[in-house]
């Protein structure tokens, strides 16, 4: 995934653009940058890499070596950037946000038809933002070019860009599948990923892009440079697990839909006749947490906090290279209330399950802290297909995904032949692939959200909705 926050500005905006960065630092962790420009220093930029490191400390000191009336920050599990750009239509900063699918077929048509050339990367791969940047110099002016690589890439290019004309331009994904954010003050206008970053920061709400739109924004002014699209499917896991808690999409709060889609679980489960009898329902933490407090507000459950993580010194568990760290460095984090696990019956909510390694740490955890039977709830659907267009599972091929694995031990590849009747806990085949995900991870039992639970606890129409990773459809 990636953030990205942006400024435009009567005076020097780089403080808020180094907070307002820096309030999107659960997007990233791979490298982050700022990019600046004045009319004293011109362009400039620095990035850093942030995978042991978070973003403040890295640029702790920035505010005295970069100025400027606009800037833009990003935080990212992707190539470096921001870039400075110098082309036929300009010098200017950009950064991108999301996944380009057809990046080789683009670089190929690229290098053919302009006899130019691209910087190679390590793994002789080119960073993705510098490929954006080389189809919008293709056209006469940034916005015709940025609408030009819109159209020509397959998956996800959320961009923001700086120019030497002190104006920010800011271009939603053809998709909606992520947000743009506008807010406004006395000095100028910003742009987020989350909104609260620039609430935080003395802004009030003033705009958010529909998909596709493109706008121009200076110090005075926001003009739409390109009409946006009514059609939209934007992320469902930015409500379900990427989110922050305080954040709103589309005028839907994060915490708000996590504590809906909680209640709609366990009225399921009381409806179906399918709630255990345990001693406390718990969120596996943090984001597993909200829907637990729903699920246990709506089935009269106690709720409670069995275990906590330490995040003072290891406040992400994914910051090592290595699976085998990363699992380590999440089992350190947990440590358990004894008198809330020792000989009790527990019913945890996971936000969701992806290839199961790290929940298979925490359900044994549990157990050797004295559990007497761990039952554990995802607050999604079965995941059944790689992310094509942001980040989240992406890493992952479909075979490394847990639930694809099991449909492989039951039935072999005919089994994907079946994958929505595995995805329902109603049929025969799913309730053969939650009992053996059961017994994989030593739970007493396992349930999945719905994808109509889901959708409902949204609250937007289906259609506006990406569910691509539950059910294949685009």
């Amino acid at each position: 995934m990636g953030g990205y926050f942006g400024v435009v500005s009567k005076e020097n905006c780089m403080s808020d653009v180094f907070f307002g960065t820096d309030y999107h630092s659960h997007l990233g962790t791979k490298s982050a940058g700022l990019a600046a420009f004045s009319a004293d220093l011109g362009l400039q930029r620095k990035i850093h890499n942030i995978n042991n490191s978070p973003f403040r400390t890295q640029f702790e000191g920035i505010l005295e070596k970069m100025e400027g009336t606009c800037g833009l920050g990003t935080i990212n599990d992707s190539d470096p950037q921001p870039l400075l750009v110098r082309s036929s239509i300009g010098r200017y900063a950009i950064a991108v946000v999301g996944v380009i699918n057809n990046a080789d077929e683009l670089i190929d048509k690229y290098v053919s038809e302009c006899a130019g050339q691209l910087n190679a990367i390590s793994g002789g791969g080119v960073n993705t933002t510098e490929l954006v940047a080389a189809y919008i110099n293709r056209k006469s002016s940034i916005a015709e070019g940025i609408r030009y690589a819109q159209d020509m890439i397959d998956g996800t290019a959320l961009i923001i860009i700086i120019t030497e004309n002190n104006t920010l331009i800011a271009a939603r994904d053809k998709a909606g599948r992520l947000p743009v954010h506008v807010g406004k003050n006395e000095n100028g206008f910003c742009v987020s990923f989350e909104h609260f970053a620039y609430e935080k920061l003395g802004y009030e709400n003033y705009y958010e892009l529909k998909p596709a739109e493109v706008v121009e924004i200076t110090a005075d002014e926001l003009k739409v440079l390109s009409p946006g699209r009514e059609e939209m499917h934007i992320c469902s896991f930015l409500w379900s697990y990427y989110g922050f808690p305080t954040s709103s999409y589309e005028g839907i709060n994060v915490e708000a839909m996590r504590y809906r889609n909680g209640e709609i679980m366990a009225e399921n489960e009381m409806k179906n006749g399918t709630l255990p009898h345990v001693d406390c329902v718990a969120g596996v933490p943090d984001s597993g947490t909200p829907h637990a407090i729903g699920f246990a507000n709506k089935s009269h459950l106690p709720f409670a906090r069995p275990f906590i993580k330490y995040t003072p010194t290891w406040p992400r568990s994914f910051m090592p290279s290595s699976q085998k760290e990363r699992n380590r460095i999440a089992k350190m984090k947990q440590i358990p209330v004894s008198e809330l696990i020792k000989d009790k019956e527990l019913l945890f909510i996971d936000d969701s399950i992806v290839r199961g390694t790290q929940l298979r740490g925490t359900v044994d955890f549990i157990y050797e802290s004295g559990a007497k039977a761990v039952h554990m709830r995802s607050a999604c659907p079965p995941i059944m297909f790689g992310c094509k267009f942001l980040n989240f599972s992406r890493s992952t091929g479909d075979m490394d995904l847990l639930t694809r694995n099991i449909i492989m031990e039951l039935e072999g590849e005919e089994g994907f032949n079946y994958i929505e009747e595995y995805s329902d806990g109603t049929t025969e085949r799913g309730k053969k692939m939650r009992k053996a995900i059961s017994e994989k991870l030593h739970l007493a039992s396992l349930e999945f959200q719905s994808l109509e639970g889901l959708q409902k606890a949204i609250g937007l129409p289906s259609c506006k909705l990406c569910t691509y990773c539950w059910n294949g459809k685009e």
